[in-house]
């Protein structure tokens, strides 16, 4: 081995001697409560932004401008909701379908589908039509 070999070994031989020392690790018992708070405040957390987002959509943002909904008001207000209302929320938002508070088109939908049934012949609804059988 070279000169300059032999001394880079040497460097790198007490340099890893030297940071053995520094990793320390220490292993200790977590409490279940302090893993479960933290991992309710997070999951909170997420909600909240899962709210926030909804809001923030541009649909729903015109939705409620158009119902005389301050925005910045609206945003206010799902800040100040406690952890159980924040839930709770994303919950109902989660399990809404998407246009259900549009009356209209649920009906325009049902005719549709009777109208399309009684054409088809499965059904005798309206008068006006004719059966294809």
């Amino acid at each position: 081995m070279t000169r300059t070999k032999k001394l880079l070994a040497w460097i790198v031989a007490i340099a890893m001697s030297h940071t053995a020392g520094l990793q320390a690790a220490q292993a200790a018992m977590i409490a279940t409560d302090s893993v479960a708070t933290h991992s309710s405040l997070t999951q909170v957390e997420a909600r909240r932004a899962q709210v926030l987002a909804t809001l923030s959509r541009a649909d729903v943002a015109e939705a409620l401008v158009a119902k005389g909904v301050d925005m910045d008001a609206a945003r206010a207000r799902i800040a100040s909701l406690s952890d159980q209302e924040v839930v709770a929320l994303a919950d109902q938002l989660d399990r809404a379908p998407a246009g259900a508070a549009d009356i209209l088109g649920t009906i325009v939908f049902i005719f549709v589908l009777l109208l399309v049934t009684d054409i088809l012949g499965f059904t005798k609804v309206f008068p006006f039509t004719r059966s294809i059988r």
